[in-house]
């Protein structure tokens, strides 16, 4: 057996994947972004290996992505996120044609065909608001994990507004509500409310279409996942992998290189 993987070097996190010839994942690797992107990618590659008990010589085609795809320098490829994203969430939910990626630094927005391939696309690549970094900047205010943010948000009463849209002034504001004695519960739901609005804002320009896939970190918070659900009015696709979308898709194009072509000269020999 052969195997092909895909690494997904993100803003505040690598993700990696293994998958095997009949595109079954059997390792992965989740590793914060402690050191270089060039150190952090070798080292979730390396782990993803451990993860699926083999060894880098079973490998024969890795592909890059994200944010820091080209620091993948022992790739046979890189791939950008919006692919990468788009060809993941149709292996996780095959009915999906939209995807929304909340990551540390940019919000995507996909309108996917049936194949996987990528109909329409937009993001806030110009401005971290309405990203993970938004929640990251309220993490640091409250001196709160952010796993944590999403279940204590679901209990507010009276959600303030947070009204930048900056998130460079993000925690002083979050702070001035707080200093005011507003419940940390209701700061928080502003703040996951202002991002949920910048989100769904981005998908309905490429549209909104049943079936919707939410992907990324931020998938984990649900405080997230109730609120977009309640905007786009529909049950909204999580999967436990979400935060290894990317990296799965980036593995699919690398297997697509590494076997397709050689099933079909053999198909076309027949």
């Amino acid at each position: 057996m052969k195997y092909v993987g895909g690494v997904d070097v993100g803003s505040t996190q690598t993700k990696a994947v293994i998958i095997d010839e009949n595109c079954k994942v059997v390792g992965r690797a989740l590793l914060d972004m402690e050191t270089s992107m060039v150190t952090v990618a070798e080292d979730a590659f390396t782990a993803a290996l451990a993860d699926a008990g083999i060894e880098r010589g079973d490998v024969v085609r890795v592909a890059g992505t994200g944010y820091g795809r080209y620091n993948v320098t022992f790739g046979d490829e890189q791939v950008t996120e919006i692919s990468c994203h788009a060809r993941g969430a149709v292996a996780l939910f095959p009915n999906t044609r939209t995807v929304i990626d909340i990551g540390g630094q940019d919000t995507k927005a996909i309108a996917v065909k049936p194949d996987g391939q990528v109909a329409d696309f937009t993001m806030n690549d110009k401005c971290a608001a309405g990203t993970g970094r938004f929640l990251g900047a309220a993490s640091y205010a409250l001196e709160m994990p952010l796993g944590e943010l999403g279940p204590l948000a679901l209990k507010s009463q009276n959600p303030v507004r947070i009204t930048t849209t900056c998130t460079v002034f993000a925690e002083s504001e979050i702070i001035s509500h707080l200093a005011r004695g507003i419940l940390p519960e209701d700061v928080l739901m502003g703040v996951h409310q202002a991002i949920t609005s910048r989100c769904v804002a981005l998908a309905r320009r490429v549209g909104i279409h049943d079936e919707v896939t939410f992907t990324g970190g931020v998938s984990r918070n649900v405080a997230m996942v109730q609120l977009i659900e309640k905007a786009v009015k529909m049950k909204i696709n999580v999967s436990p992998d979400a935060h290894f979308c990317g990296a799965l898709g980036a593995a699919l194009m690398a297997h697509e290189h590494a076997f397709q072509p050689a099933a079909q000269t053999a198909a076309e020999a027949a």
